[in-house]
């Protein structure tokens, strides 16, 4: 789906699903690229059928929500070649040879109830789908040769997609999901569509372009030794945790008449130096222990991920994931000893477990909504979390996981919490268009940063403590100092786009 700036069905989203499903689209221009998968061969009058290459992305859009391999209708999984020939609850749909005498083609063609997809599930097929999947069928039905019958198609065409370019100028805002400052805390990287971006913090110039196979990133974070770790995807259709070098040099060219650098995330491997992890849909959130041996990951599977990084990246060892959760995770913290870690997740807990036992240790469960954040004082005492309640909970984290309070202040969604490095101060980003820094011992409000004109996403603070960093959903990134609040710059985060510097 195609969304414009303002186009409010994303506020539908907003109530069930904030972090993953809002987000994220700048203009029916830019996202067009990988809305669908471009004409193949087979496509033209005459040609042979590619099943993978043609056929597959059409029953992928029309057919696997309702024939999936979790419970499909009419006991008819549809992605896998062995078993969408097997038939479900009828026989093989397919009659090689013959369109006529096949199944398939009769309910694809039906105006009456039996029409696939049903009425309710939406249009039916365009008339060139239904010749070419005719055309198939009438040229024997067959798989693509190494290509395996139980293969998972899913995975198939991810593997086969190739990501488009950014554009080269941003003709709408692009939203900011993630930011991160980098070590020395000089520039700042952030998210946009396809790619990362990396901005000059005192100038809130431009430096560099990053592509990325995902769409959009949705947390980062920079490891011990300066790489950069990035979680996201494509909302619906896959998932990542890889690690940049932003400062990988192969390939460098120079794209852009006002020097930007452009590198090559996708295939350059002086750049994208480690892919952790490729799943089914997005990945929202990441944590790194304090000793920075450990990291953290969750997404929209309700698995957390945990990685082993002390062996250096040729020997990253993946635990077996955590599974309790009920829906997606959308935070994740480590607790200071490295051994426990705090997550928040849309079945409206958040959580507290034990990473070698695999257990639950406490679910606190008084948000009754959507937890977004989590994180774990310094001394391992207490967690924060928050979320759709619009309020920053504190709670015990051992035995029960009893509250301990509530500071309210946001009028709307908490979208984002972050912990001070050095301080005991707990930032908070909302709904309402603003930012706010809490006293973590007491939970009183300390101060609030305004200024933002949308929904606000994303913050990052500085290493050194000093600077904090916001994103929203128009683009704008806003820095100020914690010290004070005055703001140190203001720019939006979309190459190419014209709107007033600051």
């Amino acid at each position: 789906m195609c969304l414009s700036h303002r186009c409010f069905c994303v506020l539908c989203a907003v109530l069930t699903a904030i972090l993953a499903s809002l987000i994220f689209a700048a203009a029916p221009s830019v996202h067009a690229a990988d809305s669908s998968p471009p004409p193949q061969n087979g496509e033209k009058k005459g040609g042979t059928v590619s099943f993978i290459n043609d056929i597959a992305p059409i029953l992928k859009e029309k057919c696997f929500g309702c024939h999936g391999a979790k419970n499909p209708k009419g006991k008819l999984d549809m992605t896998k070649y062995a078993s969408f020939r097997k038939g479900g609850s009828k026989d093989d749909p397919i009659v090689p040879g013959n369109p006529d005498e096949s199944y398939l083609m009769t309910v694809l063609t039906a105006t009456d109830k039996k029409r696939m997809p049903p009425k309710e599930s939406g249009a039916p097929l365009p008339p060139h789908q239904i010749e070419l999947i005719g055309r198939w069928i009438q040229q024997g039905a067959k798989l693509d040769a190494g290509l395996n019958p139980d293969a998972d198609l899913l995975r198939e065409l991810r593997l086969r997609w190739t990501p488009p370019p950014p554009p080269a100028a941003y003709p709408y805002p692009v939203t900011v999901t993630a930011l991160a400052f980098t070590p020395d805390g000089k520039k700042i990287v952030v998210s946009g569509h396809h790619e990362l971006t990396i901005w000059d913090v005192a100038s809130g110039k431009l430096e560099k372009r990053i592509f990325t196979r995902a769409r959009r990133a949705m947390a980062m974070l920079f490891l011990p030794d300066g790489k950069l770790v990035v979680a996201g995807g494509r909302p619906g259709e896959e998932g990542d945790v890889r690690i940049y070098d932003i400062n990988g040099d192969a390939n460098r060219r120079n794209a852009d008449p006002t020097g930007v650098l452009i590198l090559d995330g996708v295939q350059d491997k002086s750049v994208m130096v480690k892919q952790l992890l490729d799943a089914e849909d997005e990945v929202l959130c990441l944590a790194l222990s304090p000793d920075g041996k450990k990291l953290a990951s969750g997404g929209c599977d309700r698995l957390v991920h945990v990685w082993d990084l002390s062996g250096g990246y040729d020997h990253i060892k993946e635990l077996p994931p955590i599974e309790n959760h009920a829906d997606w995770v959308f935070g994740v913290a480590f607790t200071p000893d490295g051994k426990r870690l705090a997550t928040a997740s849309r079945d409206k807990t958040a959580k507290l477990w034990d990473i070698d036992a695999k257990e639950s240790i406490l679910t606190f469960p008084d948000h009754q909504n959507p937890v977004y954040g989590v994180a774990v004082k310094a001394d391992g005492t207490v967690g924060y979390s928050v979320g759709e309640d619009n309020q920053l909970r504190t709670w015990k984290a051992a035995a029960e996981g009893k509250q301990v309070r509530a500071s309210g202040g946001h009028g709307k969604v908490i979208l984002k919490l972050v912990q001070h490095p050095k301080q005991p101060l707990l930032a908070t980003c909302s709904a309402d268009q603003t930012v706010r820094l809490w006293n973590a011992d007491n939970g009183s409000l300390v101060r609030t940063l305004s200024g933002h004109k949308d929904y606000v996403y994303a913050i990052a603070i500085s290493p050194d403590g000093e600077l904090i960093a916001s994103g929203g959903f128009d683009g704008e990134v806003r820095i100020w100092k914690v010290k004070d609040g005055s703001l140190v710059k203001t720019f939006n985060a979309s190459p190419g786009l014209r709107t007033a510097q600051k």
